[in-house]
């Protein structure tokens, strides 16, 4: 049996979140400056052919499932014809991808057509004018964007997509739609998941003060909608915590990766648009796999680089803080990979 990846702990590594691109069409406050980021060069950026040997390589490791993310993913041309060879070599069991929304009315169909499952999809407000302000674009225009983002949203529930609803809630920004939001899971067979703001990129891209932990979001939630049921999880790797309200027919989740550590049981990999295979979130440690494979490495020795990220992963954050990070390190999150 050829070698599969395990980090402390005795976890199997199941889950890769490969980003196609850095490059985004929107300007969300929690992922990067107002002003963007310096953007990769085509050339640093790995190639659909680069990726799908990764990917090969990936699976013959014991990766399970593997999310389409970026920046946007949508914005790469070529996207649907990538995902068609995904589909195609059966390396995975389950093809997901994270987007803004903007999209999906164009795309929803044929993503579906070209093999992917599930849909994640960002939505930090139903509130037009403030949706505009969250993204980086206020006005008229970015009012216009938040019922694209609707519209991407109705798109994806009638392609037939396991659809979740991503939100990060920041105290004196969006929190006042937490509810609206908690609220579509009465009406739509969807995950709405309620994500805490996470100190990455920048250092003025975080406040404390602006950060809101589960319980108090919970709390939130419960006294609009009532006693909420905890769900037993489904995958004991997944970070969110999930709970029913009477008479929903999708759930609410909460994700804590500040106030209720889930490295313990973390099973995933970040494959960044530049080749960079990132063993958690939170440091600024990276393996480079575009150099190697640039340079004309062989199976063995890339397999060796997810091997050797694998037994760096840290297993509390503790660890993962001790291996370099802080507010203000590193890679915005459009850069890593949502």
């Amino acid at each position: 049996m050829s070698a599969i990846l395990m980090a402390a702990g005795g976890r199997r590594l199941t889950y890769l979140r490969m980003s196609v691109t850095d490059r985004c069409n929107l300007r969300c406050r929690y992922c990067m400056p107002p002003e963007g980021v310096p953007k990769l060069s085509h050339e640093d950026i790995l190639t659909y052919e680069e990726l799908l040997r990764l990917a090969r390589l990936g699976s013959g490791l014991g990766l399970r499932k593997l999310r389409l993310t970026g920046g946007e993913p949508l914005v790469r041309r070529g996207l649907l014809d990538f995902i068609k060879s995904l589909g195609e070599a059966g390396l995975f069991q389950e093809l997901c991808l994270t987007t803004n929304g903007l999209m999906l009315p164009e795309m929803a169909a044929d993503l579906k057509a070209a093999g992917i499952k599930g849909l994640n999809i960002s939505l930090d407000s139903l509130d037009p004018a403030l949706y505009a302000e969250m993204v980086g674009r206020p006005g008229r225009a970015g009012e216009e964007l938040a019922r694209r983002a609707w519209a991407g949203f109705q798109a994806a529930l009638a392609a037939g997509f396991s659809t979740k609803i991503n939100c990060v809630p920041i105290r004196g920004v969006n929190d006042g739609q937490v509810t609206a939001l908690a609220r579509l899971a009465l009406e739509y067979p969807v995950d709405v998941r309620f994500i805490e703001h996470m100190p990455i990129g920048r250092g003025d891209l975080w406040r404390r003060g602006a950060y809101l932990p589960t319980e108090e979001l919970l709390a939130v939630v419960a006294r609009d909608m009532g006693p909420l049921e905890a769900l037993p999880p489904g995958d004991p790797s997944a970070p969110a915590r999930l709970y029913r309200a009477r008479g929903a027919l999708g759930a609410i989740g909460f994700i804590s990766p500040l106030s209720g550590h889930f490295c313990g049981h973390c099973n995933r990999l970040r494959l960044t648009a530049d080749g960079k295979l990132k063993p958690c979130l939170l440091t600024d440690q990276e393996i480079d796999l575009r150099g190697p494979l640039r340079a004309g490495a062989g199976d063995e020795d890339l397999r060796a680089l997810f091997l050797v990220a694998a037994g760096h992963k840290p297993v509390s954050h503790l660890e993962a803080r001790a291996e370099g990070a802080a507010p203000g390190y590193g890679r915005e999150m459009s850069r890593i990979g949502g």
